[in-house]
Order: structure tokens, then C-alpha cells, then sequence
């Protein structure tokens, strides 16, 4: 009976689809009835029916409105037959499953299911905060252009799209009812079945293990690090071109301005200073540097040619190379060039014969700083390196760590190296980047232990193991190496850890084998698909990243501080020189040195300033002191001895002609040398009164015996002088009484000292005579009283032949020597002859001195040539001649150094003094002192002060 009632109502609502006032339109579940409603649609509950809606003239939209609806007859239902029963069914299932239902609910839950694989993706990736100074500054500006808060508030809650969603458990069980009413074997079940089938379909899917879930999500992960790594790459590269062109085009001078220095530049300049900065206050290591620590041959040099992109340094196969320290200054340039600090030769990285001249260079450098007995220096050699895209740093390269000293080591090499270490790594906020080799065990390794005890909480210290692909090879878990990488082996800790290939071994790779190489080799890495070590702390391109990045903000953080320290420094300084110097102007070691070398010139040029007359005198004199002994013990008595005039000049004449020929010029240069030593030290050494500054006695000293040493008298000198000497030795002809009077009064004075002399020595060899014995209680030994009794025998022998010759014959000797022994005394026959010297010698003196006094008028027999006169003079002929001889060599000498020698002296001073200009170790050396020092100290503080200003408004600027 229902169903008779539910047909009627089918065809009923049929009808009122169909007239519709000439419109042809779908119907909506609305206005259908409301046992029609109960039967197509039976997830709509029929307990709350309700009243249709008047029909409207507009047409409603749906996603289905294109399909038309067939307009059908009414028919006359029949009990117990339903001719069109398995096509409403079929009908009602098309209306519950349209399309707009599923691009509702695949929308909706969609956003659901994509909102909460963000929270879960969120959940499981680390937290990066402690690894965020790796990453660009760009990257964490981002969020200044995209506004990713707005983004997530669009976004809806989980909460709002539940409600949107429909409530598929009531719609399910619609279905599971629907189900009952139809029949089995029916072609309604089968449309129901072939849609429910779809449904199971969409149900069945393939489950994937959670492992095999995180292998594919790390192999996407990989993929995408690595295709951005590529871009990134090639954005540098192109970037990297573009400022090489850029910065040719500023170098060629397109642009017409200066180029403003570098903010490396200006940081390396301020290093450089304070490498020469030698006070006490110990403020030149706190700035920043990157410190290059590791075990010998643990991959240094190698993880710096990497970041410099060229290979500079020397290398030898387990050898010692770095024997000193090596700053070296990273910048960007247009042209990939080296320079050294003190050197302006570049030297192209692109050529290889400039790469080796550069190793060979540093080579000589570090053997050249390396003292005797020495295997390492202290010294450090500061080089210079510009490329197109090279990271902004300063880096020091350290000596390698050595547990044993090895032969052909100093004792101290050990000690030595680890004390040049702690010296760099000590400074607060320089950065210690620590190299251990990958390719050894972990526990041989001697400076992890090192650098933990200097940075013991691991801010400023990054872990760097080379020699991976080593590491990968002989390592048999490679967990062993994520401990490594992760400090885990070590006492010590650090701010970040790296792992990079600096090549395979060949010292003939070139950088860009050596990059490719490396990069393939991570690629291919089981450490990096495994995730044990993450994309980031690899390659040495990301390492040059991240220590730039670390030392630069080391810089800004430390750099301001250390300016302030320098200006109390600078205050302390000046404060303590007005207090000791009130007068003094501030003057430093070079301006001091400017200062002493303007009054040492000066004091040079004075020395022409001497009179000829002042010259030829001290000349004369000196010449005569020197040659004063050979004339008289030579040629004088030899040739007076004879007691023959005519044999007296023949002597006189042969011995001068010696003379002349060998000694005596020889002689007077000499002389003159010394005699110009001796001015130009008086006129250096001499007080100057109040101006006199005894800061420069030292300087001064050094000048004039580094001059002297220098100085070498022309050699052509002896033969000129040679020969004016031997003119002025052969001529005889006294011209005038005056000339006379002045040989008898030089004769006479040299006679007198003679004379002096030989009392002096007379008295030393009998003692003291009655006198002094008396007043002074003086007593003579035995060897005095031989002798005097020896002296009075001699004289009795002189008085009986007053013409005596000048040596005692043998029986002389013998008889003295009998007439001793008779009154007791016994005495060598030696001792009586050499007692015999002196006594006729003090007797051959006075007798001269005599004839000196006969022969005051003897000038008018000499005119005469002594004719007719028992009076000789030919002595008093002798000394007018070597008077005058001394007279014109010292005109001759006199003017040789007024026209010669005095220039070329003033020659070697300059010399002298610009040599001593370039050695710095000189200046320290001679010019010394607190006020020396502390003018130097408030010299080098003013100018790091203002550098460091320069700087740090360069540095807010590109800020």
C-alpha cells in the first residue's frame, strides 16, 4: 500500500518539475515531496518535514546545471509493479554524490590535512636558533619583504574547517539504510555497488612504512639542498663576475674618483701597527683574528689555500714548512693578486710562475726570520690577498703541534711553538679555528687539548676535520666520525663544526679540482644521505661562509671596546709626558732620528769650516811625533857618530832616500787620517751647552765609527806625496838667519826631550839618586846598585877619551868589568854594555846641545860653506831639512783634506745615515730611553686610535 502511496508521490512530484510556467528548470531536493524527499534522499530525516518552498521564475546554479532533465509522462501506477523503481534509485545515488559535495570536501579537507602536516613537518625539524650565524643575513631579512604572520593567520583553524566538513558519519549511515531497501541481484545494487566500490577504492591505499618514509624525506631534502646549493652557486658566480667588472672599470679609472680602502684593509692596517706595538699594555691581542691552529700536517695550509683559492704556501711531504707565523689578509679585489706588506711586487695567482716565485718567496722569508740555533721565529710575515669573491678576514697560519722533536730540531721546538700558540689564542676574541686531521685516530691528536684549555667553553673556537674522504675510507663505523664532528671524542667544545676534502694528495691540484672533487665526493657521501652530518657543515666554501660571518661579528662586537681602551691610553700617555717633559716637544724615534742626523751633517760641514793654518799645524806636530824616533835613533846619531862631516851627509843622504822611498809616506797618511778622525770626533763629542742632547751621544758614536770604518784615503795620494817629500829632503839651502835660528830652535827641542827621556831612563835603571833617598825614604834594589857602580865606572871611562866611539870594545869590557869585581861587585858583560848605551847617549846629547849653541853663529859660515872655518853645522842642515820637509807635507796633507777627504767623509755620513734610517733594529738600538719610549708609545697610540675611528665609521657605514 506504501508503495502505491510512494509511486503516486513520484509521479506528483514529476508533475511539479514539469510545470514550470514555461521554464525549464532542476528542482531542488526542496521541492520535491515529502515522501519523495524520504525515499530518494534517505540521510535527510523524514521526521522533520517540512513545507516546499513557492516556486521561484529563477533559475538556481549549481555544478550540476548543464545536465538537463528529461521530461517524463505520468503514468498510471499499478499494484505491485514498479516499472521505473531501479531508475530513481540509480537517480537518488547521483544526487547524494555530486560534485559539488566532493570539491567542497576535497577543499576543506585539504586545508585541514595540509595545515596539520605543517604543525607535524614543524614538530620535527630541529631548532637552528644556535646555527643561525651560518646562514646569510639575507636569508633572515626576509621577513621584512613577506609577512609570514599574515600569511598563517589566513590560514583557517583546525577547529573551522571541522565545521565546514560534513558530517560523513550520518551520511554513512544514510547509506547503510539506503542499502536495505534494495534487493539483491537488482540494477539498483548494482549502481549502488559499482559507486560504493569507489569508495572502497579511494579507501585502499599503500601503506608505507615509517622508515622508508624518513629515507624518502631525506633524499627530497637532499635533493632540493643541493639544486639550491647549484643556484646558489651560480648566483654567486655571476655576482662574482659582475663586481670583477665593476671593480676593472673603477681600476681603469672610468669612474674619476678614488676608490675609497677597504674595510679589510683598514682592519689589517690596525693589525700591522699593533704587530710593531711593543708596550706594556698588552692591548694588541684583543682584536680579532682567526687563528689557524692543528696538529703537523693535519691539512692547515691546505684549509687556507682553500679559502685563499690559491696555492701560496710552500709544501713538503711530512716536512715542517711553516716555520713562523703568516697573517694573511683576505679581501675582494678585481684581479686575484698577492702582495707582501713591506713589498710592492704583486703577484698574479693566475700564473703558475707567480705562484712559485710567491712559495719560494715565503719560503726564503720564513728561513731569513728563523735565528741560529733556531727552528721556528716569532716573527711574523704579513701577506696580502685580493680576489673576485674571496670572504672579507683576517687569518693567521701557526707553526703545526708536535709531540716529538725529531733530529735537526732545536731542543726548544716543542716549547716553542706551543708558546706561539697560546700567545695568539689567548687574545679573548680571537677565533681559533681548530684542524684535525680526519684520516688519523682522534686520540694521537695533541692541540684539541691545547685549544680546550684556552677556550674551555668552545664561543670562539670552530672544529674543522679535514681529510673526510680518507676518514670515510679506513674508518670502519662511520659514526665514529659524527662523534668526531660533533665533540663527542674530545674534551673540547665549539661554536660550530665542519667537515671538508682539501684534495687528494697531489700537491700539482689545482683549486678547481680540488672543489669538484670535494663536492663529489659529498654528493656521493654516506655521511650526508645518513644525515650524520648536515649540508650546511660541509665543503670549505661553506666553512669560508661561516668564519667570515663569525670573525666579522667578533670585529663589531670587540672593536668599539678596544677603541675606548686605546683612548685611555692615549690620555694616561700624555698625562705622564707633560708631567716629565713639560718643555720637550713629543718626538719619536724617527723624528729624534731626523733631528741628530740634521746636527751630525752640520757638524760634518763644519769641519770645513777649520783654518789651513789650525790643519797644518796639528799635522806638523803629529807627523813629528810619529816619525821623531826613527830620525833620531836612524839617521841623526847613526850618522853624527861618525864624527866626519863628509861621511854625515853621505849616511844622512841614503837614510833619508830609504826613508822617503817607504815609510815616509805611508807614515803621513796615516796621520792625516787620524788627524781628521780626531777633528771630526771633537767636533761630535764636543758639548754644545744648553742645546746639547746626550739622546743622541749613542747615535752619534755609531755614525762616526761606522763612517771611519767605511773611509778610505785615496790611494794615489803616497806616490804624489812621495815625491814632494823626496824635493823637499834633497834641498840644502837654508835662504836667511831666520830659517837658521828656526832649525838651531827645533834641533834644540829635540834634543832636550831626547835628553829628558834618556835621564828618565837612566834614573829608572840606578834609582834614586841621594836626594830622594833622603827626602822621600827611598832605598835602590841590588840590580840599582850594580848598575850605578856600573854608571860611575862608565863615566871615568867617558871623562879619560872624550871622543869616544859609541860602542865599547872587548877589552873595554873586560876591564870594567875587572875593575867591578875588584871593588866587589859582579857584573854581566851585557848589563855593562847596555848601561854604556845610555851613559853615551846622555853624553852624545849634551854634547850636541852644545855644538846647537856654537852654531847660533854659524849662518855666516854656512854662506860660506865653512871655508876657512874649523865650525861644521851639517847637523843644524839636517833638521832645517826635515823641517822643512814636515812643513810642506803638511801643506801637501792639508790641502788633500780640505779638497778631498773632508767631502768623501761627509759622503760616507750620509751613508751611513740613510742606512741606518731603513734598520729599524738600529734605531732601537742607539736611540734609547723613557722619553725615547714614551714618545714612541703615544706615537703608535694616536695612530691605532685614529685607524680604529676610521674603521669603525667605515664599518657603520657599510652598516
Amino acid at each position: 500500500m506504501w508503495r502505491t502511496r510512494a509511486a503516486a508521490a513520484c509521479v506528483i512530484c514529476r508533475s511539479l518539475t514539469n510545470s514550470s510556467y514555461g521554464i525549464k528548470r532542476k528542482s531542488s531536493l526542496q521541492n520535491l515531496h515529502l515522501v519523495s524527499r524520504s525515499i530518494h534522499h534517505p540521510y535527510y530525516p523524514s521526521s522533520k518535514f517540512q513545507r516546499a518552498p513557492l516556486r521561484i521564475s529563477i533559475k538556481l546554479f549549481s555544478s550540476l546545471n548543464r545536465l538537463p532533465l528529461c521530461k517524463t509522462k505520468l503514468l498510471n501506477v499499478k499494484h505491485g509493479y514498479q516499472f521505473h523503481r531501479n531508475f530513481w534509485l540509480a537517480r537518488l545515488a547521483s544526487r547524494l554524490l555530486k560534485v559539488r559535495y566532493l570539491i567542497l570536501g576535497s577543499a576543506v579537507g585539504g586545508g585541514y590535512t595540509a595545515k596539520k602536516t605543517y604543525d607535524q613537518w614543524k614538530d620535527m625539524m630541529p631548532d637552528l636558533n644556535e646555527y643561525k650565524w651560518i646562514v646569510p643575513d639575507f636569508v633572515w631579512e626576509l621577513d621584512e619583504h613577506i609577512d609570514f604572520e599574515k600569511l598563517i593567520k589566513a590560514l583557517p583553524d583546525a577547529d573551522d574547517l571541522a565545521k565546514l566538513l560534513p558530517d560523513f558519519d550520518k551520511i554513512g549511515e544514510s547509506f547503510t539504510s539506503l542499502k536495505g531497501f534494495f534487493s539483491p541481484g537488482s540494477p539498483g545494487e548494482t549502481a549502488f555497488r559499482a559507486t560504493d566500490q569507489g569508495y572502497d577504492n579511494d579507501k585502499q591505499f599503500k601503506k608505507v612504512s615509517d622508515k622508508e618514509k624518513i629515507d624518502q624525506l631525506q633524499e627530497e631534502l637532499l635533493r632540493t639542498q643541493l639544486k639550491y646549493q647549484r643556484m646558489l652557486e651560480r648566483l654567486e658566480k655571476e655576482n662574482k663576475e659582475l663586481r670583477k667588472l665593476v671593480l676593472q672599470r673603477d681600476d681603469k679609472g672610468i669612474h674619476q674618483r678614488k676608490l675609497k680602502k677597504s674595510l679589510i684593509d683598514m682592519y689589517s692596517e690596525v693589525l700591522d701597527i699593533l704587530s710593531d706595538y711593543d708596550a706594556s699594555y698588552n692591548t694588541q691581542d684583543h682584536l680579532p683574528r682567526v687563528v689557524v691552529v692543528g696538529d703537523q700536517s693535519a691539512g692547515k695550509t691546505s684549509v687556507l689555500e682553500m679559502i685563499a683559492q690559491a696555492r701560496i704556501f710552500p709544501r713538503g711531504s711530512g716536512e715542517m714548512m711553516t716555520r713562523s707565523p703568516v697573517k694573511v689578509t683576505l679581501s675582494e679585489g678585481p684581479h686575484h693578486v698577492a702582495l707582501f706588506k713591506d713589498s710592492s711586487r704583486e703577484f698574479d695567482l693566475t700564473k703558475e710562475e707567480d705562484l712559485a716565485a710567491l712559495r719560494n718567496e715565503i719560503e726564503i722569508r720564513m728561513r731569513n726570520s728563523v735565528k741560529e740555533g733556531c727552528t721556528v721565529s716569532t716573527e711574523t710575515i704579513s701577506l696580502s690577498v685580493k680576489g673576485p669573491g674571496l670572504q672579507r678576514m683576517v687569518l693567521v697560519d701557526l707553526p703545526g703541534v708536535i709531540s716529538t722533536v725529531t733530529s735537526g730540531m732545536a731542543p726548544d721546538t716543542k716549547e716553542t711553538i706551543f708558546s706561539i700558540s697560546k700567545a695568539y689564542m689567548q687574545n679573548p676574541n680571537a677565533i681559533i679555528l681548530c684542524i684535525q686531521d680526519g684520516s688519523v685516530d682522534a686520540e694521537r691528536s695533541i692541540v684539541t687539548d691545547l685549544v680546550s684549555q684556552m677556550d674551555p667553553q668552545g664561543k670562539r673556537t670552530i672544529f674543522v676535520l679535514t681529510k673526510v674522504d680518507l676518514a670515510e675510507k679506513n674508518v670502519a663505523s662511520p659514526s665514529r666520525i659524527q662523534q668526531i664532528i660533533e665533540g663527542k671524542l674530545f674534551p673540547m667544545k665549539a661554536l660550530g663544526y665542519f667537515a671538508v676534502v682539501t684534495g687528494k694528495g697531489n700537491s700539482s691540484e689545482s683549486i678547481e679540482s680540488i672543489k669538484e672533487y670535494e663536492e663529489e665526493f659529498f654528493q656521493n657521501s654516506k655521511l650526508l644521505k645518513t644525515c650524520m652530518l648536515k649540508a650546511h657543515q660541509v665543503t670549505t666554501k661553506n666553512l669560508s661562509l661561516a668564519v667570515s660571518d663569525c670573525f666579522w661579528k667578533m670585529v663589531r662586537e670587540s672593536v668599539e671596546q678596544q677603541a675606548d681602551a686605546f683612548k685611555a691610553t692615549r690620555f694616561n700617555l700624555e698625562t705622564e709626558w707633560k708631567n716629565n717633559y713639560p718643555r720637550l716637544r713629543e718626538l719619536d724615534r724617527n723624528e729624534l732620528f731626523e733631528k741628530a742626523k740634521n746636527e751630525i751633517l752640520d757638524e760634518v760641514i763644519s769641519l770645513t769650516q777649520v783654518t789651513p793654518r789650525h790643519w797644518e799645524e796639528i799635522l806638523q806636530k803629529t807627523l813629528w811625533e810619529r816619525v821623531s824616533t826613527h830620525v833620531i835613533e836612524n839617521i841623526y846619531l847613526p850618522a853624527a857618530q861618525t864624527m866626519n862631516s863628509g861621511t854625515f851627509n853621505t849616511t844622512v843622504d841614503i837614510k833619508l832616500k830609504q826613508w822617503t822611498d817607504k815609510q815616509l809616506p805611508n807614515k803621513a797618511v796615516e796621520v792625516a787620517w787620524e788627524t781628521l778622525q780626531e777633528e771630526f770626533s771633537r767636533f761630535m763629542t764636543e758639548p754644545k751647552g744648553k742645546e746639547h742632547d746626550d739622546i743622541f751621544d749613542k747615535l752619534k758614536q755609531a755614525v762616526k765609527e761606522e763612517s771611519i770604518k767605511r773611509h778610505k784615503w785615496n790611494e794615489r795620494a803616497e806616490d804624489s806625496l812621495r815625491v814632494i817629500q823626496h824635493n823637499a829632503l834633497e834641498d840644502r839651502s837654508i835662504s836667511d838667519k831666520q830659517q837658521w835660528d828656526a832649525a838651531i830652535h827645533f834641533m834644540e827641542e829635540t834634543l832636550q826631550s831626547r835628553l829628558k827621556d834618556t835621564e828618565s831612563v837612566i834614573e829608572d835603571m840606578v834609582g834614586p839618586d841621594w836626594k830622594k833617598r833622603w827626602l822621600y825614604w827611598i832605598g835602590r834594589t841590588k840590580e840599582q846598585n850594580i848598575r850605578n857602580e856600573t854608571k860611575n865606572e862608565l863615566e871615568k871611562l867617558i871623562k879619560c877619551s872624550e871622543e869616544h866611539a859609541a860602542y865599547l870594545a872587548n877589552d873595554e869590557v873586560t876591564t870594567v868589568r875587572k875593575n867591578l869585581e875588584a871593588r866587589g861587585v859582579t857584573v854581566d858583560p851585557c848589563l855593562i854594555k847596555d848601561t854604556w848605551h845610555q851613559i853615551y847617549r846622555r853624553y852624545f846629547l849634551k854634547t850636541a846641545l852644545n855644538h846647537c849653541n856654537l852654531c847660533r853663529r854659524g849662518f855666516y859660515y854656512y854662506q860660506r860653506h865653512f871655508v876657512d872655518s874649523e865650525l861644521e853645522c851639517n847637523d843644524i842642515v839636517l833638521f832645517w831639512r826635515i823641517q822643512r820637509m814636515l812643513a810642506i807635507t803638511a801643506n801637501t796633507l792639508r790641502q788633500q783634506l780640505t779638497n778631498t777627504e773632508v767631502r768623501r767623509l761627509e759622503k760616507n755620513v750620509k751613508e751611513v745615515l740613510e742606512d741606518f734610517a731603513e734598520d729599524n733594529e738600529k734605531k732601537v738600538k742607539l736611540l734609547t730611553g723613557k722619553r725615547v719610549q714614551l714618545a714612541e708609545d703615544l706615537k703608535k697610540v694616536r695612530e691605532i686610535q685614529e685607524k680604529l675611528e676610521a674603521f669603525i665609521e667605515a664599518l657603520h657605514q657599510e652598516k
